[in-house]
């Protein structure tokens, strides 16, 4: 069974603008870093269960309900962190293919920086913008928690964690300041890159 490893940074964490190398340091380090850990642990349990040969599953509660459901939140926990991380680190300057299709999308740049920063204020895990296979198309949508509200058949391009241990030691409860200083230091070439990669998959 493979396991999941842990994608180091491609930039150092105190590099970063109004996002700071203490806050970049917990965040990858420690809670990036648990969530890999518990995927993998989670993982493991769940092939002991099925090599076992006896599994028991309950919808008020039983051991292969508890991991189950702990699996899409630390899967997911990895997932969207990875794309987080692999996106910061740039000059927030938008630019390729990504940029023309967002001025198709919201009409400027500056009216999709607008909307993804007030639905990032009303989130309360996530703010996506994804690439929709099943609608062929950017979609932005919110998530209260990594494995809640997502969307069956969904690509991140540009996934905003909102919970408070992203800004908290820099901002305290000024999530907007965050939030501005998170496209600050976007990487656009990588967001392009992403999103010209998703553009080709299909269901």
């Amino acid at each position: 069974m493979s396991k999941k490893e842990l994608k180091q940074l491609k930039y150092a964490a105190d590099s970063l603008r109004g996002i700071s190398g203490k806050t970049i340091e917990i965040h990858h380090g420690k809670l990036y870093a648990g969530y890999v850990n518990k995927t993998n642990e989670i993982s493991n349990k769940l092939g002991d269960l099925r090599k076992g040969g006896v599994v028991e599953g309950n919808q008020i509660y039983s051991e292969l309900r508890g991991l189950k459901q702990g699996e899409t939140f630390a899967r997911n926990g990895v997932h969207l962190h990875e794309n987080y991380f692999s996106i910061l680190g740039g000059n927030g300057q938008p630019n390729g293919e990504i940029a023309d299709a967002l001025v198709e999308k919201f009409g400027s740049i500056e009216e999709f920086i607008k909307y993804f920063s007030a639905c990032g204020m009303a989130a309360r895990g996530w703010a996506m913008l994804v690439w929709d296979l099943n609608e062929k198309k950017l979609m932005q949508y919110n998530c209260d928690a990594q494995n809640q509200g997502g969307v069956w058949g969904c690509i991140p391009i540009i996934a905003l964690d909102v919970y408070e241990h992203s800004y908290f030691i820099d901002t305290g409860s000024d999530r907007a300041t965050y939030i501005k200083n998170f496209f600050d230091n976007l990487d656009w070439g990588k967001i392009d890159e992403i999103y010209k990669k998703a553009k080709t998959m299909s269901l």
